[in-house]
């Protein structure tokens, strides 16, 4: 290795080692000693599985003997990332961040593998833990939107804002149309992306400050700040057309998607959030007796 490549990563804060073909390590950073414990002169030559590093995921599982990402990324040559714990010389383990790569000749051949390691404080894996866990509490998994949850704490806000400033807001109640035939005909991987598709383009389709997240079952919701009934229906037409321009592909066919709306504006008389919500719902079903694909305010 060329004295100024090997400066280079000598000088990285992340651990960094070169393995062959048969993950015997080739090379090893200042950073890996430090974080390991392991001086160079002990690993070069030998296996990382050989007592050294011996990864293993957050359930225990011993990655050396079945999903080593670095031997996975030698095979395929597609990069990887994963959190997992390796064996410190001193015995206890230790929580990393890893970034895999093949090493490959001039003329393209996989010839080995580069791992990246980085090590995840106490502090901060029980930040990114919280944080995961309140974007989960938040999100709805399966389209990526804000949930039921979310939208609930959003409409609170806007009517509370309503009635201390009177600044209006309006509310949009989405439901996809014949979305049960979707999973009859088709099956519920292709309802999936039924639900995961619309979602995107109702986001995609509204302003910045807009909310569109997903109610329930086959049902979005949108809640729109300062919009009366005349801007409502504007943008729900926008919307309505959008979802309606939009397919999926399934068993060679293209399978087109229209949704059914029913919006409203906030009123005096309403007296909570729900109000609104089901004053829209009333109007969304009122656009599906009268064909779908359509769009009610009132």
């Amino acid at each position: 290795m060329r004295r100024d490549i090997q400066r280079m990563l000598d000088a990285l804060k992340e651990g960094a080692y070169f393995v062959d073909r048969e993950r015997r390590i080739t090379y090893w950073n200042k950073a890996a000693e430090r974080l390991t414990g392991f001086r160079s002169h002990e690993v070069i030559g030998h296996r990382c599985s050989e007592d050294i590093l011996v990864h293993v995921d957050c359930e225990g599982k011993n990655l050396c003997k079945a999903g080593c990402p670095l031997l996975a990324t030698m095979e395929d040559t597609l990069s990887r990332e994963a959190e997992v714990f390796f064996h410190h010389r001193r015995g206890h383990r230790v929580p990393v961040s890893v970034r895999t790569t093949p090493l490959e000749d001039d003329e393209g051949n996989v010839v080995g593998g580069i791992e990246l390691f980085a090590e995840i404080s106490p502090e901060e894996n029980l930040r990114e833990r919280m944080t995961e866990l309140e974007r989960r509490s938040l999100l709805d998994l399966l389209t990526g939107v804000p949930n039921r949850r979310y939208l609930d704490s959003e409409l609170a806000a806007l009517f509370a804002l309503w009635q201390k400033s009177g600044v209006p807001f309006g509310v949009l109640f989405f439901d996809i149309d014949h979305f049960k035939r979707f999973n009859d005909n088709h099956g519920h991987d292709i309802g999936d992306r039924v639900l995961e598709t619309t979602a995107k383009t109702l986001v995609s389709a509204v302003r910045p400050f807009d909310v569109i997240g997903r109610w329930g079952g086959e049902e979005f919701v949108g809640l729109f700040p300062n919009a009366e009934r005349e801007t409502l229906a504007s943008i729900g037409e926008r919307l309505r057309s959008a979802v309606e321009a939009t397919w999926i592909e399934a068993d060679g066919q293209r399978l087109s998607v229209t949704v059914s709306i029913g919006g409203t504006s906030s009123e005096e008389g309403d007296s909570s959030p729900s109000a609104l919500v089901k004053r829209a719902d009333t109007m969304m079903y009122r656009s599906k007796q009268e064909g779908r694909n359509r769009v009610t305010v009132g």
